[in-house]
């Protein structure tokens, strides 16, 4: 299923709005990244593929504006884990 991502800069965060409640991710910014710091889904909207929608949203973001990754939130990092194409721009993941 294909969401409507916004970015909401004044509250640093990704988020979708569905059935009114709002999943995000939220982030800060760095010299030179973007530390993803919580994946947040609410239980309504849990199981509709929200959260990886909203990963790839803002590991494509971080790509296409060269910024470099600190996944901080176990789901991003995760994500990266399993999707090898943006493990490059990570400056850290689990995966060994």
């Amino acid at each position: 299923m294909d969401y409507t991502i916004t970015h909401n800069e004044s509250r640093k965060r990704f988020e979708i709005s569905l059935d009114g409640k709002t999943a995000y991710v939220k982030y800060e910014l760095f010299d030179g990244g973007i530390a993803y710091m919580h994946t947040i889904v609410p239980a309504e909207l849990e199981g509709k593929g929200i959260a990886s929608a909203l990963a790839k949203y803002v590991l494509d973001y971080a790509k296409n504006n060269r910024l470099k990754v600190k996944p901080y939130c176990p789901f991003i990092n995760a994500y990266i884990d399993r999707h090898p194409e943006y493990q490059e721009n990570s400056l850290f993941h689990t995966k060994h």
